[in-house]
């Protein structure tokens, strides 16, 4: 981890020189959280199914060219990522009924450092692909009652205290690290402007306690609009 978080130091601050060029990026990132286990979930009696949750990224990037080919690229970026769990709720007490769905956001913020090496088909497409670090920034749950036949506002509080609950949840159990690998491909389609998509794949087990079972990954996709400074 050392050497790769050395290594992208370099590349965002190092070498100026006619082949090294310096960029920002942003946008829309797709992530849904997996392994054994994890495809369902209880809350509160709610049974739960696995979704993926939608977020974004935005950071900053340096790309050196050693040839017309073969280029080396690093990446800081800060990322709205994790999970999405639904559950729905129709049931009949007393001859009352209760209708609802319960949407649980797990939000997993986080700064995540990736290398990649890149190869240019053409000057202006290239695909690419290396590994990235990923460091907890903030674990935030946000759950919300939607469809409900009753008043919302009767149970905020309730709410409020199921994700006060989980944010201390997570911020114990859940690990500060992560690494994944990620393969995508960039196209400069204007001037300074370029896009590019990728996908990331989670190798690491969020959980700190390990059982057998039961693990947490994160598998996630970007797509994002690039500018260069020339």
């Amino acid at each position: 981890m050392k050497k790769l978080l050395l290594l992208s130091s370099v590349l965002l601050f190092g070498a100026m020189n006619a082949q090294t060029t310096f960029g920002l990026k942003a946008g829309y990132a797709n992530s849904k959280l997996s392994g054994e286990g994890s495809e369902d979930m209880d809350l509160e009696g709610v049974a739960l199914s696995n979704k993926t949750k939608s977020g974004f990224f935005v950071g900053a990037f340096v790309e050196h060219k050693f040839n017309d080919k073969v280029a080396l690229q690093g990446e800081i970026q800060y990322a709205n990522l994790g999970g999405q769990m639904e559950g729905k709720v129709d049931v009949t007490e007393e001859g009352q009924n209760v209708k609802f769905t319960l949407v649980d956001k797990l939000n997993f913020n986080q700064i995540v450092v990736p290398v990649s090496v890149k190869y240019f088909a053409t000057p202006q497409f290239a695909v690419y692909a290396g590994p990235s670090v990923s460091f907890n920034a903030g674990y935030k749950s946000d759950i919300k009652i939607k469809n409900a036949n009753f008043p919302t506002q009767s149970v905020s509080e309730e709410i409020n205290y199921l994700e006060a609950n989980q944010d201390e949840t997570m911020k114990e159990y859940l690990k500060s690290t992560s690494f994944n690998i990620f393969f995508g491909a960039e196209y400069q389609f204007y001037k300074s402007f370029s896009v590019d998509a990728r996908y990331s794949v989670g190798l690491t087990n969020y959980e700190k306690e390990e059982t057998e079972g039961s693990s947490t990954k994160m598998n996630y996709f970007q797509i994002g609009l690039g500018y260069r400074f020339k």
